[in-house]
């Protein structure tokens, strides 16, 4: 299992989105989800969890529309606590 599968599969959507957002592109991550917990996009968690962090704060976008950290973003805690080094 690659580090990218562990993270989806065992971290909080929220956690894991503020961090892959920043990085990758939203059709990507929809990709990757799409793979790995199907249920989370079937659900509508993932587009509702990826709203809800621009809405609070958690991720921007900059002049470009490339999404970026927002005020309110902090590491996740399992960056922090480098789970999947």
């Amino acid at each position: 299992m690659n580090t990218v599968e562990k993270i989806i599969k065992n971290e909080p959507v929220a956690d894991a989105l503020s961090l892959f957002a920043l990085i990758w592109p939203a059709m990507r991550i929809d990709s990757m989800y799409g793979r790995y917990r199907h249920e989370v996009i079937s659900e509508g968690v993932l587009i509702d969890t990826y709203t809800s962090l621009f809405k609070d704060g958690i991720l921007s976008s900059d002049e470009n529309g490339k999404t970026v950290k927002g005020p309110n973003w902090t590491a996740p805690p399992f960056m922090i606590e480098k789970r999947y080094e």
